[in-house]
């Protein structure tokens, strides 16, 4: 069995040479790279990496939306022996530069000439790094070379050079680096081995039944752990084929193209499609809408009796015909197996709502330090509001205070240059302190809570967490994402924003006048139907858990905005810095 993951693709390249390894568009269709072409052109950009002063000590990073040279630039850094980490390209110029400096690149992969500007502003911070490698345009700046260039230049290197640096992988050493999104401080680099990787892919691929005849869909950032656990490395212990998705625009689209088996959404993809749906129906024909509203209560009564094991209503056969196969179809999702949700918390009805179409949407939970998945849901064992359960073979347990530990073969050696953190993380039995809390059921399902540094404590000393709030707040008429503020104060409050798909059908329910979102947050009558919506939620609450006044804000919260991290996670210390007089205003 392969130990690294160079002798991985090796190995594939030699036992399914002419199968589908990656496609992208290229000129409006899609162009299908083989495994052996996929390797052939790892190791050419490798040698050309060698040749640019890529090796031990002297690693890449690679700053790129999703393509695959992002693929070989990794690989080829991996394979030349150095250690590749990705840069999310909605980073600011500051990050992209610690990066890069951080990591130790001698080379930089840039997508475009907007992601080159990112780093030349800065390069007087980065004395390590010698070359740029331009995927797309053109540049006269010294030190920058195109793509066919750096192959060119990679003649120079001999296959017997590059042999001997694969050889001397080592199976227990750093196959990569995963950046943290920086929620908390500055990001830190967490050490991903060969093993760590390799095992977590093939173990995930058992689970899911994923082999040489699947396919899945690349377009969360490949910065980020779970994208390269699905579409980078669990090819390379299955085969499956990796489809280059043309932006997270065209999403929609390439999802009908591709018709992926399996699709791993954040939950803002998840609400936005449910968004778009619901949008859909409200101009359906009345017996349309009745026809969806039956077979959504089916969908969902058959979807709870699989969890539990017993039969199907007698109408989920006629439901699915009708209803749920065309939805899939429109979706792209008819040849899924596998939906799942992953990276943050998703609401229940949103959940439930794709249960009521026939497709569960399988929750995963896990970090960066351990290799992407720690608990899984599978189509034979999940429940609705529980991320499954542990890995074969791994351990997940809750410690006094409720933190969820894990450990096993997944989790990390440690951060790269990081000791301190390191030992802050992992105790000497060799437990991952997550940070989050959860609870665990007697069958080993997880549900996890919050998180253990986002606690808010009133200044009466009550602590709460806000993520399952914040969670049913988005279940208000037509809000798109919701922040609990009151950490030191007397009572909780929460900012709102609206979703501009569900404003009119929110303010018609109301009686209010308005049809957008702006005309929505200053109108009285919205307001007071919004408040009488935050009654109910509120009921379900201890009273020093509700919320007592709210602010709407104009906008949805997003990356380029700093409210969200690149894998849409809430930043809070930059909501409450940015809207600082908003919730000042709040506790006036």
């Amino acid at each position: 069995m392969a130990e690294t993951v160079i002798a991985a693709l090796e190995a594939l390249a030699r036992t399914l040479p002419t199968r589908t390894a990656w496609a992208h568009k290229d000129k409006g269709r899609w162009r299908e790279t083989s495994f052996a072409e996929y390797h052939a052109l790892v190791r050419g950009a490798a040698r050309g990496l060698m040749a640019l002063g890529v090796g031990p000590g002297r690693n890449a990073a690679i700053l790129s939306a999703n393509r695959p040279e992002w693929f070989l630039s990794s690989l080829g850094a991996t394979a030349a022996g150095a250690i590749p980490a990705g840069i999310y390209t909605t980073s600011s110029p500051e990050q992209c530069a610690y990066i890069a400096r951080h990591c130790e690149a001698a080379v930089v992969v840039a997508g475009n000439e907007m992601h080159l500007r990112s780093l030349l502003a800065l390069r007087d911070q980065l004395p390590q790094l010698r070359h740029f490698v331009l995927l797309e345009g053109q540049s006269s700046e010294p030190g920058v070379v195109a793509w066919e260039e750096l192959l060119r230049r990679g003649e120079s290197v001999t296959e017997n050079e590059l042999d001997v640096r694969i050889a001397a992988l080592d199976p227990g050493g750093c196959a990569g680096l995963i950046y943290t999104s920086g929620t908390t401080g500055p990001p830190k680099a967490v050490m991903i081995s060969h093993r760590n990787i390799l095992w977590t892919a093939r173990t995930v691929c058992a689970l899911f039944d994923v082999g040489e005849h699947d396919r899945g869909l690349c377009y969360l950032p490949l910065s980020h752990v779970a994208e390269q656990c699905l579409s980078l490395y669990a090819p390379l212990v299955s085969g499956l084929s990796t489809w280059f998705a043309e932006s997270l625009e065209k999403v929609p689209e390439n999802l009908r193209d591709v018709r992926p088996s399996f699709f791993l959404a954040v939950p803002r993809v998840w609400e936005k499609m449910q968004a778009a749906i619901e949008n859909g129906l409200r101009g359906a024909s009345p017996m349309r809408r009745h026809l969806v509203a039956w077979a959504r209560r089916v969908g969902q009564r058959a979807g709870y009796a699989d969890q539990r094991g017993e039969a199907r209503p007698l109408g989920f056969g006629l439901a699915r015909a009708l209803v749920f196969s065309k939805v899939r179809r429109r979706l792209g999702l008819d040849r899924a197996r596998i939906c799942a949700v992953s990276t943050a918390p998703v609401t229940r009805e949103t959940l439930e709502f794709f249960l009521g179409l026939g497709i569960p949407i399988l929750e995963i939970y896990g970090m960066s330090e351990c290799s992407g998945p720690a608990t899984v849901s599978t189509p034979r064992a999940h429940r609705t509001g529980r991320a499954g359960r542990a890995l074969p073979g791994t351990e997940v347990r809750l410690a006094e205070d409720g933190e969820i530990l894990i450990r096993g073969p997944h989790v990390f050696p440690g951060y790269f240059k990081d000791e301190e953190a390191t030992r802050a993380i992992l105790d000497s039995e060799g437990f991952l302190h997550s940070g989050d809390v959860g609870e665990l059921d007697a069958d080993g399902y997880l549900k996890v809570t919050d998180r253990k540094k986002e606690l808010l404590v009133t200044s009466g000393g009550k602590k709460t967490g806000p993520t399952f709030l914040e969670s049913r707040l988005k279940q208000l008429p037509a809000v798109a994402q919701a922040v609990v503020v009151g950490d030191g104060r007397h009572y909780l409050a929460a900012l709102f924003t609206l979703d501009p798909l569900r404003v009119a059908a929110a303010a018609t329910e109301a009686g209010s006048p308005a049809r957008d979102v702006a005309s929505a947050m200053s109108c009285p009558r919205f307001r007071a139907h919004l408040e009488r919506q935050l009654e109910a939620v509120n009921a379900q609450f201890a009273r020093f858990e509700t919320i007592k006044r709210f602010a709407l804000l104009p906008g949805e919260w997003s990356v380029a905005g700093g409210e969200l991290t690149p894998t849409l996670k809430l930043r809070r210390k930059a909501i409450a810095e940015k809207y600082r007089a908003e919730i000042e205003r709040l506790y006036a």
